[in-house]
Parts: structure tokens; sequence; C-alpha cells
């Protein structure tokens, strides 16, 4: 006989959510997850942002949030390493038309620029500062929505969309906790000033964090294997507050012998308590994300990820917030299965801390 589920329950109420939910049937509700909860309910809110303005690779990340709203169905819902996230409630605002209407004029007008190379004449500086201005109204719409969760208490997770796309949200979580480190996970550095004229561009979002945003403390970078040489200049210049822990450093103290859990404690290490997970999907293996629109060899596996989420438990460390981006649907359901399952994880270690 099936034993009987607990009923998921609001903690404000402490009254039952649904009493016929079975968090083993087949997904039948019309949340995220299958689950029934609304952002009234529900303890976290996940924000999607389908916007991918300035990419110029491979695209698609725009369609990412909803990809993963769907593959989210056929997630199991206990977890192995964190229980029962979905007992807090866990909820998605609908897709927001105003974004997506944003991203399909950015996109259009982006393409001249990213034809050229760039501002290169006064028709593409036009350009670029037509995209610039998109992003700035794109910027305070992530912050206004992230602004009204924290407000209510929910944990606030943005669902990308290209890595541009949190910068808002980091700033309404850094204002709240001053001193905020980041653990950013990425193949790329993501520390480019103003990257093929845009500013708000998907390359430059940590370099905009860590000029514009003072209430961040630290920021910690794991899986990086592409970075230019201003990045790399910027990391020196730091002064220890940008730790980059380059993927081949890693790979070579694997190949030592070294566990990767004593490497991620000494990641999570580098963080203040108040931690924001902004996790780019291409920070992993690419067998685990072929349709990212950067991929590149090397990056975690699956089990070292969720090695890094375990060594923020294990450190005591508090999950203020999270993002997670560059999900791009690709030729099977593959990226949005892995960043669906991906989700479900960073979500339930947050709810740990």
């Amino acid at each position: 006989m099936k034993p009987t589920a607990k009923r998921p329950r609001n903690p404000a109420t402490s009254q039952p959510r649904n009493l016929t939910f079975d968090p083993d049937a087949p997904a039948t509700q019309p949340g995220i997850f299958g689950l029934p909860h609304t952002p009234d309910d529900a303890r976290v809110v996940v924000i999607p942002v389908p916007f991918e303005a300035t990419t110029s690779y491979g695209g698609g990340t725009s369609r990412g949030p909803r990809a993963v709203f769907e593959a989210s169905k056929q997630v199991d819902l206990f977890d192995h390493d964190t229980g029962r996230p979905y007992e807090a409630g866990i909820a998605m605002l609908d897709m927001p038309r105003k974004v997506a209407a944003w991203n399909h004029k950015a996109k259009k007008i982006a393409a001249k620029v990213i034809e050229k190379g760039g501002p290169v004449d006064r028709a593409t500086r036009k350009a670029a500062a037509d995209v610039n201005a998109i992003g700035e109204k794109l910027n305070e719409w992530v912050y206004t929505q992230t602004c009204a969760q924290l407000d209510r208490g929910k944990l606030a997770v943005i669902l990308g969309g290209d890595h541009s796309v949190p910068f808002g949200a980091i700033r309404a979580v850094a204002e709240r906790n001053p001193g905020l480190g980041i653990l950013h996970l990425d193949a790329h550095a993501d520390l480019r000033d103003a990257f093929e004229g845009f500013t708000w561009s998907h390359a430059s979002i940590f370099h905009n964090v860590m000029t514009r945003i003072d209430a961040v403390g630290k920021l910690v970078q794991v899986g990086v294997r592409d970075a230019g040489v201003r990045e790399n200049e910027m990391i020196a210049a730091s002064n220890g507050r940008i730790v980059t822990f380059f993927d081949s450093d890693v790979a070579q103290r694997l190949d030592d012998g070294e566990p990767f859990a004593r490497i991620a404690d000494e990641i999570v290490a580098q963080l203040p308590r108040d931690v924001y997970l902004s996790w780019d999907i291409d920070g992993l293996d690419p067998t685990l994300c072929p349709g990212t629109g950067t991929p590149v060899p090397g990056g975690l596996t699956w089990n070292q990820a969720i090695s890094l989420l375990r060594a923020i438990v294990r450190a005591k460390k508090r999950i203020a917030g999270l993002d997670l981006c560059e999900v791009s649907p690709g030729a099977t359901e593959w990226d949005a299965n892995v960043g669906a399952r991906l989700l479900y994880k960073m979500i339930g270690f947050a709810l740990m801390t």
C-alpha cells in the first residue's frame, strides 16, 4: 500500500494547502513541478525572465523559462538530498508579456550592432543605445518584481533568459543583505565592460554587479574556462573581492587525487554568511547542456555541482536568493530536463539554509 503523503502546509497559517495533493502522482496540477501552489501561499516564487537581447552566438535562452516549466512536470518531488522541498510551496509567476515584447524589439535592434562587430558608426551607436535603454527597463522590472517577493518574505528565484537578467535581483537581495557574497557558476567570467557595445550584455553581468552594487561584498567564481585579458586583470586588481577557481586548476587538483568535496569546502569558505547563487547552466559539462548558447569543453559534473550546494549547507551559510540562466531548448528536451532538475536542487538546498 502506498504510504499517505504528508500534507503540504502554509508556513504562515499552518493550514493544509491542498488536502488531495499526492506528490507521487502524475503531474496534473497547473504549477511548476506539477504543484498546486500559488505565489500567495508559496514560500518560493520563481520569476521567469524570457530575455536574451545581446546573445551573439547560439540563441534560444528566451525560451528557457517556458521549457524548464514544462520539463519540471517530470521531476520527482521527493529529493534524496533535500527531502521534500515542495512542502514549503513553490510557484512560478506567469510569463511576462511585457518582457517578451522587450526581448523581441531589442533582439531585432541588437542584430544590427552584432553584425557589424559593435557600435562602429552613427547607426550602430544609436542601436546600441536603444538596446541599453531596454536593458535598463528590464533591470528595473526585475528589481521591482524581486523586491515585491522579498517584502512578502518569499525566496525569490530568477529563471532566465540570458545571464544579463539577474542584475536587478542581485541588487534587491544585496540591499537587504549588505556584504552579500555571490557564488557564480559559469564557463565564462562575465566581467567584460559593455561587450559589443551593450552595457547590459550577458557577458558583462558581473562587471556591472561589481562596479555598480556596492552592497555586494564578494564574488566567487567556479567552472570558469573562458576569460579575456581585461577580465583577468579585473580579477587580479580586485584585492580579493573577486576570487576565481578556474576550471583547469580544479581539474589539476582532481588529477592529483584531491577530493572534490575538499575543494568545494575551500570555495564556499571564501563566501560570507549570506550567499546568492547565480548559476549559468554552461558552467556544467556541456554534455548536460548541449543547447546552451556558448558551450565550452570542461566544466563541473552534475554531482560536483550538487557537492557545492552540500558544502554551503555544511558551512552553515544562508542562501538569500538565486538564479538559473542560459537554459536553451535544443533539439531534444535534455537541456530543459537538466535545468528543471538543477532548479529543484538549488531551491531544495536554499530551503535547508
